[in-house]
């Protein structure tokens, strides 16, 4: 699949059924968490649905999306947490 430079991209968090967090990037936001909670989305949701989607962001550039998608996973659960609570 060819991935669009430019156009909507988004990174976004999702509070799974066991408490955790799943980062992740699309260019279709609403279709994606929904592909989650049918267990065809990535392996680690699969077994612990269903998914919450906690936060997002929009962006114009894909490589800005895939630069903040990879520092988001890299971020601790505290982190992560200040994040969704709007705090950073």
């Amino acid at each position: 699949m060819k991935v669009k430079r430019y156009g909507k991209h988004y990174v976004y968090i999702l509070r799974c059924s066991d408490n955790t967090y799943y980062t992740g990037y699309t260019p279709k936001i609403k279709r994606r968490v929904k592909l989650h909670n049918a267990g065809k989305g990535a392996k680690y949701t699969k077994t612990r649905l269903p998914a919450k989607l906690v936060w997002y962001k929009k962006y114009k550039y894909f490589k800005k999306a895939f630069l903040e998608e990879l520092k988001i996973k890299r971020l601790t659960r505290k982190e992560k947490e200040k994040l969704i609570n709007g705090c950073e």
